[in-house]
């Protein structure tokens, strides 16, 4: 039965770790609602339902961005209460500064819109495509060295979970 209140929004991660002021907030959605159904398909399925929450970066950002690299997706996994950032691209040799490139951009535009003390626990890479890296051992290395870990073909619940020492 419904009261004709208003439901409240679900506090997942990803809306806890903006501020509630931030424009951002309105393009938040429950699950992987904000991600294109192609890019569904690059989270393996039982990791699916592990996520609260998503937000397509790129096209929340995109309005007087519109000429520069835009990361992806934000991830709120659900059990770990982290943010995980997203980015689907071609794994190509000469597409790395790119997505370092995206990754400098979200960095620097989510300092005005995350909340006191959150941050994104990880920024993960992951292939829309064949892989295609002349050294995919370089290519790792060179991704790594700006803070994004590369998965391959598909983000598995070992690439989201904590390491256990």
């Amino acid at each position: 039965m419904n009261s004709g209140r208003k439901r409240r929004p679900h506090r997942s991660p990803v809306r806890v770790a903006l501020r509630a002021t931030s424009l951002l907030q309105q393009h938040v959605r429950d699950g992987l609602g904000a991600l294109e159904k192609a890019h569904r398909r690059l989270i393996s399925p039982p990791l699916q339902s592990a996520f609260a929450d998503s937000l397509d970066l790129d096209k929340a950002t995109q309005v007087g961005h519109e000429r520069e690299n835009r990361w992806d997706y934000l991830l709120g996994h659900d059990a770990t209460c982290r943010v995980i950032a997203l980015e689907p691209h071609s794994a190509k040799t000469d597409e790395i500064s790119t997505v370092i490139a995206k990754r400098t951009m979200a960095v620097e535009y989510l300092r005005g819109h995350l909340a006191q003390g959150a941050r994104i626990s990880k920024w993960i890479g992951v292939s829309a495509g064949k892989v295609q890296f002349a050294d995919t051992e370089k290519a790792r290395y060179r991704l790594a060295q700006n803070g994004i870990r590369f998965v391959g073909r598909r983000l598995l619940p070992k690439d989201v979970l904590p390491a256990v020492a």
